[in-house]
């Protein structure tokens, strides 16, 4: 098949979406970089086992792929402005569910429910920027937004830091609070792309069933790979810490060490973006996952807080450039008559593999030496890597300044 985007004249500004877009997502990011450290923690406070407080972290990414399930027809039907704030409402609930849990099953409700908000938010801010930013510039965009998270991510520990210092250890959820209310209020703001022609008769959204039924063959495809980068990206955060702890390292500095992954990933971000607009998906998508497997294949071979902070280096080149590859992607594919359905249904895939792939890293490593899980990992990478390749659609730049571009399917 063949993508054509719509008629764009020259590539627009993106300036005009730092405050209701780039902003509101490192805030949104802060949020969640603050919290995660103190959802184990909370539990143990409320005298779950360790076992148990280490599964409460996978309730939010739980929740996420729950919430991507309804989430297509919420936007279709809500529009992004309004999906953004029902989001960010359901946001604020959960997370004072956890700020006050008295009982641990009150917080696993909060974090499930924090995970849906995460779900209805992205999807919302995915849409409106496939709507209005134009292809010429559309990666770029997409790239950008997820730094922008990323970054958020990376400062949101050192605010949630601070407040613990205040209030305790659930001053990360304060922070979180915080930072949701002032990214809804900020995305709020702007008016819903229109979308539907004037006259038209809007369409009843479709079920996620439903756009399974009408793309299966890309998502069982495409959305293979899209699946297998999920894990690919998500395994980092489970195999660092743990390969630390085999070696010996302290916490603080395997703290350090993923740190300065994480801080590659927004460097990274925005040049990947570039070359994205400038030569195609393939050409960051298939080096993103290549460079993750050598991080993975060289873990097991580190011995010392030195070197396996080399591979993270590593990681976190692999995983930086291919910030946002997936949203432009999914830009590209989307129908426009079922754009948010759709996204939606692509969405679920990568989510899909971002839970499960840190707890394929903990069942591997229960069973077998944590060596074997990592490289298994690895492979994943590699065989996400090969179907990206293979399925991408393939990007076909003209000469002309300002000229429509086209994607040509491989499925």
């Amino acid at each position: 098949m063949t993508i054509r985007p719509r008629e764009v004249a020259a590539p627009g500004s993106l300036r005009p979406l730092l405050f209701t877009v780039y902003v509101p997502a490192s805030a949104y990011g802060v949020g969640m970089g603050a919290a995660a450290p103190v959802m184990t923690l909370t539990a143990l406070d409320l005298g779950a086992s360790p076992a148990v407080a280490g599964l409460t972290v996978a309730l939010v990414g739980l929740g996420q792929v729950l919430g991507d399930i309804p989430a297509g027809q919420v936007v279709s039907r809500l529009g992004e402005r309004m999906s953004i704030v029902a989001a960010c409402t359901a946001g604020v609930i959960g997370v004072l569910l956890c700020l006050f849990a008295p009982a641990v099953p009150i917080l696993c409700a909060g974090l499930t429910i924090v995970g849906l908000s995460n779900a209805i938010w992205g999807l919302a801010r995915m849409s409106y920027l496939s709507e209005v930013v134009p292809f010429e510039r559309r990666a770029r965009a997409m790239a950008l937004f997820g730094g922008a998270m990323r970054l958020g991510f990376f400062l949101g520990p050192i605010l949630g830091a601070a407040a613990i210092t205040g209030f305790g250890a659930r001053g990360g959820f304060i922070v979180q609070l915080v930072a949701i209310v002032i990214a809804g209020y900020l995305m709020a703001r702007l008016p819903d792309p229109q979308s539907t022609p004037a006259g038209a008769v809007p369409q009843t959204p479709l079920s996620l069933i439903a756009i399974g039924r009408a793309h299966h063959t890309l998502l069982l495809t495409l959305g293979a790979g899209s699946l297998l980068m999920g894990a690919a990206r998500a395994s980092r955060d489970a195999v660092l810490p743990l390969w630390a702890d085999h070696l010996g390292v302290s916490a603080a500095t395997a703290s350090l060490i993923y740190g300065i992954g994480a801080g590659l990933d927004v460097v990274c971000s925005y040049p990947a973006g570039h070359v994205m607009d400038r030569y195609g998906r393939r050409f960051i998508a298939v080096p993103s996952l290549v460079i993750l497997a050598l991080g993975y294949f060289a873990v097991p071979l580190t011995y010392s807080a030195f070197t396996l902070g080399a591979a993270a280096v590593i990681m976190g080149i692999g995983n930086g450039i291919g910030n946002g590859v997936i949203m432009t992607i999914g830009a590209d594919i989307a129908p426009a008559a079922t754009r948010a359905e759709f996204l939606a249904a692509w969405r679920l895939t990568h989510d899909g593999g971002y839970f499960v792939g840190p707890l394929a890293v903990s069942g591997l490593a229960a069973v077998g030496p944590l060596a074997g899980a990592v490289l298994t990992i690895g492979a994943v990478s590699v065989l996400g890597a090969v179907v990206m390749g293979r399925y991408i659609p393939v990007y076909i730049p003209w000469p002309r300044p300002g000229a429509r571009r086209s994607v040509k399917g491989a499925v």
